[in-house]
């Protein structure tokens, strides 16, 4: 019986290999359709692997659930954005009484070459919108579960730069932003506060790692003052305090480089510090305001604080800050 099935057998193996070769053949001429010298049509610019597709230049609508609590945010995203590589993220935090909406509109941020995010806070017990950690905050904010949830969710739909994540805050945003460098050090790679309103809850809970920071104060600030003050029933720190947080904790030495940037406005550096590691900067507006400095579309006048760009003088920082490790 096995003798006999033999022959059968091969008979059968030469069957298909035959059909085999065939579909090769097959195969071959659709690959190969137009004459065996033709090429597969190129496919085109392809995205990055596991990088989404976003509209270059669109201002997106976004919402998160944090703790029971629908947040809002405002997502734009550059014209550069081809998601064929990753891309700087920024994370901006409006001022008390303000929206996200409003905070784009005179910052200029969407003309960086980056993602730039514009949470909403949640409104006070006064009904003003408002960060955590200021007297006037709602008790049901949870901002940093909420910039948690920003980034897990900005880092699935859009291809972005985890080391190249940056956060920015002006007056109560500027406080929130104190926050996230005390409790998130290794999430951001730098941070930038103007007009900084850091109350005591702001650094409750403050880690000792050193951070990246630049930071704007106008000296004639009448609603933040820069020698510091009570407000809402609630003392606020200087900018002197809120700089010596983060420069003592760098390691850098007790006296400053100052270098005049315009007739109003000097850059003040602490270059002597641990290491080569992070570093911090003020820029001191004699004669600034509350405002965020070179304000695009306000009204008002800006007298000292416009005749510098905080969006322009953060950017550079940002770019020639060491990136974060996460």
């Amino acid at each position: 019986m096995l003798a006999t099935s033999r022959p059968r057998l091969r008979r059968t193996v030469v069957a298909v290999l035959a059909f085999t070769g065939a579909l090769t053949v097959v195969a071959a001429g659709l690959v190969g359709v137009g004459g065996p010298t033709a090429t597969a049509a190129p496919l085109g610019p392809q995205p990055a692997a596991g990088c989404p597709t976003l509209p270059a230049g669109a201002t997106l609508t976004r919402s998160v659930d944090v703790r029971g609590v629908e947040r809002t945010y405002r997502m734009h995203i550059p014209t550069t954005y081809t998601g064929r590589e990753r891309v700087p993220l920024v994370l901006a935090y409006h001022g008390r009484a303000e929206r996200g909406a409003t905070f784009e509109s005179y910052t200029g941020l969407s003309s960086l070459p980056a993602i730039v995010v514009y949470p909403d806070g949640l409104r006070g017990p006064d009904n003003a919108f408002a960060w955590q950690g200021a007297p006037y905050s709602s008790p049901r904010a949870d901002d940093i579960a909420f910039t948690r949830a920003i980034l897990r969710s900005v880092r699935t739909s859009a291809c972005v730069d985890r080391n190249r994540t940056y956060a920015v805050g002006r007056s109560n945003g500027a406080g929130l932003v104190a926050m996230l460098a005390c409790r998130m050090p290794s999430e951001f790679s730098a941070y930038a506060t103007i007009s900084a309103a850091v109350y005591t809850d702001s650094l409750a809970g403050c880690g000792a790692r050193p951070v990246s920071l630049v930071d704007f104060h106008g000296t004639a600030d009448g609603v933040i003052h820069y020698d510091g003050g009570v407000r809402f029933g609630a003392p606020y720190l200087s900018s002197a305090q809120w700089l010596r947080t983060w420069t003592s904790r760098a390691g850098c030495g007790d006296i400053p480089v100052t270098a005049a940037v315009n007739s109003v406005v000097d850059r003040v550096s602490w270059p002597v510090c641990a290491g080569a590691g992070p570093q911090v900067v003020h820029y001191r507006i004699r004669g600034g305001t509350h405002r965020w400095p070179g304000s695009a579309g306000n009204p008002a006048e800006g007298g000292a604080s416009d005749t510098i760009s905080a969006t322009r003088l953060l950017w550079q920082f940002f770019a020639s800050s060491p990136h974060a490790s996460t």
